[in-house]
């Protein structure tokens, strides 16, 4: 079926704008989730866990709303090039910040658990972490925004320094758990809270990559950066 019997160019730019609108309010939700659990972590405040909790559906349903658009587009408008692209890359970003959403519950799950566990120092570490990993989700998405390539290829490199972060935790937690075992419980948790914050910086780095290969349909993953085919729209 040809653009023209399926409602012809003016629709099918529509709909872009349309998945495009609908990654943008899925990038919202879940970009405020990680600030909300972050802040329900640091703050102790079982009330912002629960709104985490509770705030992953519209995520989940944002994410369905997306594929079946996108299928739509895929089925009846057959776009080429740079549409395609973008098309593709908007179906698996929105799979990386349901994701996203995904560890935020983790991490919200994980502050009301130890409201319930006794009490355990902090770790400066994690409010590091937590930082780091929101503004590189927060940047990710903004490239996407404004199609910055640039900006996408910025992100990753700062993963290393989440990456670091994660593995001192580690050490400074498994110390803290073999020399008083009433510490096991709320370590475990904290460093499962980490772990979560990890992965969100790989999800933002995901996306970075995304953004790269739609824009200039450069594969950069595993370190390369071939081009899979030709960069125009």
């Amino acid at each position: 079926m040809s653009r023209i019997e399926s409602g012809g160019p003016r629709h099918f730019h529509e709909e872009l704008t349309r998945l495009k609108g609908l990654l943008l309010e899925m990038s919202g939700e879940a970009e405020a989730l990680v600030r909300l659990s972050v802040d329900s972590l640091l703050e102790q405040d079982l009330a912002k866990a629960q709104e985490v909790i509770d705030g992953d559906d519209r995520v989940d349903e944002l994410e369905l709303e997306i594929d079946r658009v996108a299928h739509e587009i895929l089925a009846l408008q057959q776009p080429m090039a740079g549409d395609l692209r973008f098309i593709t890359m908007t179906m698996k970003i929105s799979n990386d910040l349901e994701r996203v959403g995904d560890h935020s519950v983790n991490i919200a799950r994980a502050v009301q658990r130890l409201a319930d566990l006794p009490p355990f120092g902090r770790a400066p570490e994690v409010a590091e972490m937590a930082s780091l990993a929101i503004a590189m989700l927060s940047d990710a998405l903004d490239s996407f925004v404004r199609g910055d390539a640039q900006a996408a290829g910025e992100i990753g490199p700062r993963d290393d320094r989440v990456d670091h972060l994660y593995n001192s935790m580690f050490r400074v937690l498994l110390t803290h758990m073999m020399e008083d075992p009433r510490r096991i419980g709320p370590a475990m948790t904290t460093l499962l809270i980490s772990k979560n914050l990890e992965r969100i910086a790989d999800l933002a780095t995901n996306v970075a990559e995304d953004v790269i290969f739609m824009v200039e349909g450069r594969v950069i993953k595993h370190g390369t950066g071939r081009s899979s085919g030709p960069a125009g729209g």
